[in-house]
């Protein structure tokens, strides 16, 4: 293998391998000091900071539904032109997948019960507790989670997309501290979340390895140790090393398609052998109490009722949330290129939160029913001391238990995979500039790393601190999310003012000139033609009229240039510390319509604008010189009131 380190940032890459192994090497030698040191730093943010997170989240929250609905909605993550490179249906289940899927497989049984034996206000097993049980359950994984997930990914994807910044999370900054990301600030900020996101995966899979362990206990009788988790973990790091080492499009793409299709047979199943009509009112029901409380749990820190459940809770969910951020919101980002704003919302906030929430129900609410109405209180015993196996003791008392526990057990397996897979990936990137085009080896030495310190965290009983550790890390990052938010605010204004200038009506003649009869013009709209034309095209006309443009800007002391790329020529105007104009005539190849008399060719080409934004979807071949001069002064006086709106 052909070792080639250019793609490594080693500002980032060194200082994130020596903080993890400071790290791992303090909680293998002195495993309860790091405990003791973890959790009274949790327990203080917990006490002390809990107001701060609950603002955190309701602001992000906020933020995203407005960006939703507003005017920025129409903007897209990436060029003016570009399209998304996923199916929905496959955008979806990949960020899905690396979301929160395993977490519905461990919590979709195990929290509601935890909630119905220990509500925060209700009288135990009461009526009551099972209705708040669901109420939490909906408010701790709905809108507020997927809403942390999708502002880090849009911040990511926008300046990466769309101003052409590196997919890491530095980027985010630029609005703040403009081009200093690319220094040592920003080296920060991806060591950070490398360091961040190796122990959140890390942790995530030791702790979800006991969940297996338990399933294989069930179905074969296999002993409940450290031995099997360690070889568990060996298995899904050797699943994740192949699927990592197969690319985005191939491996984690197949496994997600796979377990979103697997999530669905085995709701259905559920749903079918439960309490199906009640599972349909429970499910309109639950989402009316979730939806008709959302502004009061929001902001609910029990100041009066001086309870300590929120932090075991929602401020736990909320800074596991965010810690987990950085991943997620990078994997999103990069799957999520030539989406809308509006439409990234929809399918990051809306759907994932109706499918999570459902899921919930249908799991959460029958197990509720098999303890209260069935009469089967070993399910509450159980997740009441080893929540773990709460979805196995759960299945067991339904129809078709065997098929249903070894479904469940290979979804959590491909669950842990795709995370194991997609962290590894994400990990690389922060630590390779962006780039996801590197080395198979660095992504194979990012997932081998992550199996590693998930065996060796296990082996010392240091899992459950660094858990705490990624979590309590999530407060430094909330400050670092809350600026990001005000920095992608900043630039959506520019973005606006962009737009506006761009639908001003030009003073200027955009007929190519008064010779031209509109039978010419007709015939060269119809006109078919091929690459040399649009190639001699370029090279002539259009080359020409950059040339008397950048002439004429010349006499009045504006720099501008030409450059010529693969496909067309660039025409750029410097502005100094301003927003430059750039017009570039592309040549593009379409498919030859049905009413083309060309039987030689299936296809065609266009000499097509482009902007700073992207594409503007309208052809100028066969203009004439006048004709390419006007078009290109009208989107300059555009682009001049758009400076003019920045400056007032």
């Amino acid at each position: 293998m052909n070792l080639s380190y250019d793609k490594i940032n080693k500002p980032v890459f060194i200082p994130a391998i020596i903080s993890i192994f400071t790290l791992l090497l303090f909680a293998f030698i002195a495993p309860e000091i790091a405990s003791n040191s973890f959790n009274f730093i949790q327990a203080k943010i917990t006490a002390n900071g809990s107001w701060f997170y609950v603002l955190t989240v309701a602001i992000i929250l906020g933020f995203v539904i407005y960006l939703g609905v507003s005017k920025f909605g129409a903007i897209k993550l990436g060029p003016d032109h570009s399209t998304p490179d996923y199916s929905m249906a496959t955008w979806l289940s990949m960020l899905f997948a690396a979301g929160m899927g395993i977490g519905l497989m461990f919590f979709g049984v195990a929290e509601p019960v935890m909630h119905y034996l220990a509500p925060p206000t209700a009288e135990v097993n009461s009526l009551a507790a099972i209705k708040e049980a669901m109420k939490v359950t909906f408010f701790h994984w709905g809108l507020h989670a997927w809403a942390i997930y999708a502002i880090v990914a849009l911040i990511l994807a926008y300046f990466s997309y769309r101003h052409g910044l590196p997919l890491t999370l530095r980027s985010a900054l630029h609005p703040i501290i403009g081009d200093r990301i690319y220094g040592w600030p920003g080296h920060l900020v991806d060591i950070f979340a490398v360091v961040g996101t190796v122990f959140g995966v890390a942790t995530s899979l030791g702790l979800g390895a006991s969940q297996v362990n338990a399933g294989l206990n069930y179905l074969f009788s296999i002993e409940v140790n450290e031995s099997n988790q360690l070889l568990i973990m060996l298995g899904i790091t050797l699943l994740a090393s192949i699927s990592v080492a197969t690319g985005l499009d191939k491996g984690i793409k197949f496994l997600s398609e796979l377990n979103m299709g697997l999530a669905i047979l085995l709701m259905l199943l559920i749903f079918i052998v439960g309490p199906t009509i009640f599972l349909l009112q429970a499910y309109i029901q639950n989402i009316g109490s979730y939806l008709s409380d959302i502004v009061s749990n929001t902001f609910n820190l029990f100041a009066y009722e001086k309870k300590s459940w929120i932090g075991g809770w929602t401020i736990f969910y909320w800074g596991w949330w965010l810690a987990w951020a950085p991943f997620v919101g990078l994997f999103i980002a990069k799957i999520s290129k030539g989406r809308t704003i509006r439409e990234f919302i929809i399918g990051v906030l809306l759907v994932p939160t109706a499918f999570t929430l459902l899921w919930m129900t249908i799991f959460g609410n029958s197990a509720l029913y098999q303890i209260t109405e069935v009469g089967f209180s070993r399910l509450a015993e159980m997740v009441n001391s080893n929540a773990a196996v709460g979805l196995f003791v759960f299945i067991e008392s339904l129809p078709w238990s065997t098929a249903l526990t070894s479904l469940s057990i290979v979804m959590i397996v491909i669950f842990f995979v795709t995370s194991c897979d997609s962290g590894a990936m994400v990990i690389d990137m922060l630590s390779s500039n962006g780039s996801s085009n590197t080395p198979v080896w660095q992504r194979l030495f990012w997932a081998i790393c992550v199996g590693s310190l998930a065996a060796a965290l296990t082996m010392v009983g240091g899992l459950e601190a660094l858990q705490t550790m990624t979590i309590a890390s999530a407060l430094p990052f909330s400050f670092v999310l809350l600026a990001a938010c005000y920095g992608l605010a900043k630039a959506l204004r520019i973005e606006s003012a962009k737009q506006v200038s761009l639908s001003l009506s030009s003073t200027s003649s955009q007929i190519q000139n008064e010779n031209d009869n509109w039978q010419a013009r007709l015939d060269n709209i119809l006109s078919t033609p091929g690459k040399d034309n649009v190639d001699r095209f370029i090279k002539s006309t259009v080359l020409t009229a950059f040339k008397k443009i950048q002439e004429q800007l010349d006499v009045s002391d504006i720099e501008a240039s030409i450059a010529k790329g693969e496909h067309g020529l660039t025409l750029s105007v410097k502005h100094g510390d301003e927003h430059d104009f750039c017009y570039r005539v592309q040549k593009k190849q379409h498919c030859q319509p049905d009413f083309s008399n060309d039987e030689q060719s299936n296809t065609y080409y266009r000499a097509e604008v482009h902007l700073a934004e992207g594409g503007q979807d309208y052809d100028i071949m066969g203009w004439t010189e006048q004709a390419v001069i006007n078009d290109i002064i009208d989107q300059y006086e555009k682009h001049l009131h758009f400076l003019h709106l920045l400056r007032d």
